[in-house]
């Protein structure tokens, strides 16, 4: 798995107090942004669901009026 490094700032006693702590700042804001990662994708998806219904267009209906919408040009 490729990795990348990422860079922030926070406040000095924030992080001290993490530290004492003893909590893992790395794995803590890693598990946090596959959390908002997996959220965002999964309203992203609830949007996406709710257009289809609005539409009442069925996915083929889409693609050939797509396709057939590039052909008259």
């Amino acid at each position: 798995m490729a990795t990348e490094v990422l860079s922030i700032r926070v406040k000095k006693s924030l992080k001290d107090e993490a530290e004492k702590l003893g909590v893992d700042l790395k794995k803590e804001v890693e598990d946090l942004l596959e959390e908002l990662v997996a959220e965002k994708k999964t309203k992203a998806e609830q949007v996406a669901k709710q257009l289809r219904n609005l539409m009442n267009v069925s996915p083929e209906e889409w693609v050939n009026d797509v396709r057939s919408t590039r052909q008259e040009m």
